[in-house]
């Protein structure tokens, strides 16, 4: 194996080939084409709701084939359960962080004090019902009832994240455990996930087109307004979700041996995806991808990142300590220490115990808010109108969290070393995969002999 301090450079394609190129311009002309033509812009919602299915349609199966391809392939399944454990593990310190970095921020700066908002003037629409009923249908033993899926089939069909994970855990032990009978059928699965990603890379050159709808539909439904309606809270979000990153994840890749600023920049076309369309599990096939690209294995890459997508959205415990005591100030509710405590607590069960229930990071906050009687239910009112622009950068966040946490685990594992991943994040040399993952997925399809 070359060094990779003298290796080749592998040359980088012209800017214009770049997906992140293309979908930053399209953000732009996203956001300009609502706030300009409101009415047109709210029209292109079904671009970028088309746009995320035709991703999330393939997510289940590729969950399926790189975690089953992965464990099939372990000589020793103690392997596995090393990296199961690792993964837990490492999601609940993470998140705890998130959570308590928010809440300090958010007693810091206080942006909801002051309002003096009477809870009684505060109108629930049907929308936040259905929403709030999900939330308080949802108590500790949903966390291990949904593990468990009633029909595989079903949970491939909902896109049940979790369930898929614990079948294809299951399916991938019982292949490794008969050994070479089942051989075929593990090269069958790996063959498979070649396949379902090359699909991958035929939907992301749609990405473009999705993320302009998407964004076009946000500005002009809400507008430049609303944003400033509520601007302290949208900011100090945004400005914690910043410090989480550089901070606390930078944090953790310096442990590990890795540049912060490096490997942000490797994933960034899954950060601007992310941001976007508004969801972090559009990321997840090109995390996956990535993550092999740089020597994390498939079992690895499959366990923790898509475990993570259920036990480690970083970004969203931010958003739940920020957006519950905003709504306690704003109230005029005072809640002492002790009482912020158990908000924590509640929330580190939350946060976990509502993955896969339809509403996201909403539901998750009103699952937070109904179940103690701290803070009137209704309050989640005040923060509804500018939940879409938050649930941006929780989606940033959490895929970028998701990332990461790959990249740790690997390394815990023994699987890749600094100097390796560096070389390959620089372009000194080439990745493990036959294309550079990064622009597998380019807009404009590459030239013959390139």
């Amino acid at each position: 194996m070359n060094d990779p301090d003298t290796a080749v450079p592998v040359p980088a394609p012209r800017w214009y080939r770049r997906l992140y190129v293309w979908i930053l311009a399209a953000m732009v002309l996203g956001a300009v084409t609502g706030l300009v033509a409101p009415e047109f812009g709210k029209s292109l919602e079904v671009l970028g709701d088309t746009f995320v299915s035709l991703l999330t349609m393939l997510l289940g199966p590729i969950i399926f084939c790189m975690v089953v391809a992965g464990i099939a392939t372990v000589a020793n399944l103690r392997q596995v359960g090393k990296v199961a454990l690792r993964s837990i593990v490492y999601f609940e310190i993470v998140t705890t962080i998130a959570l308590v970095l928010g809440l300090v921020v958010v007693n810091l700066v206080r942006p909801g004090a002051g309002m003096g908002v009477d809870a009684g003037s505060l109108a629930v629409s049907d929308e936040v019902a259905e929403r709030t009923a999900a939330g308080e249908s949802v108590d500790w033993t949903h966390y291990f009832t949904q593990l468990v899926p009633e029909n595989i089939v079903g949970s491939f069909a909902e896109g049940a994240v979790l369930q898929i994970l614990f079948f294809s855990v299951l399916f991938g032990v019982a292949l490794a455990v008969i050994g070479e009978p089942a051989r075929p059928i593990a090269r069958g699965v790996e063959r498979l996930s070649h396949v379902l990603f090359t699909m991958v890379r035929f939907v992301t050159y749609a990405a473009p087109v999705g993320v302009f709808g998407a964004m076009a539909y946000t500005t002009g439904n809400f507008g430049a307004a609303t944003i400033g309606a509520l601007l302290t809270l949208v900011g100090t979000f945004y400005a914690t979700s910043l410090v989480f990153v550089l901070v606390v994840l930078g944090s953790v890749l310096l442990l590990v041996g890795l540049h912060p600023l490096r490997t942000f920049r490797y994933f960034r076309s899954e950060i601007l995806l992310a941001l976007g369309s508004s969801s972090s599990e559009v990321a997840i096939p090109g995390i996956v991808r990535k993550l092999e690209n740089v020597g994390v294995s498939k079992g690895t890459a499959g366990i923790s990142v898509s475990a993570g997508y259920s036990f480690n959205l970083d970004g969203t415990c931010l958003y739940l300590t920020l957006s519950s005591m905003f709504i306690a100030q704003a109230l005029g509710i005072e809640l002492t220490f002790g009482e912020q405590l158990v908000l924590l607590l509640v929330m580190l069960l939350s946060s976990k115990g509502t993955a896969g229930v339809t509403g996201g990071g909403f539901v998750m906050l009103t699952t937070t808010v109904s179940s103690l009687s701290l803070i009137p239910v209704q309050g989640v009112m005040l923060v509804f109108g500018i939940d879409r622009f938050m649930s941006e950068c929780r989606a940033v966040v959490n895929a970028l969290g998701n990332a990461v946490a790959g990249l740790v685990i690997s390394r815990w594992q023994g699987e890749i070393t600094p100097a390796q991943v560096t070389a390959i994040m620089s372009g000194r040399r080439p990745g493990v995969l036959t294309e550079p993952a990064d622009e597998a997925a380019a807009p404009v399809p590459a030239r013959s002999g390139t």
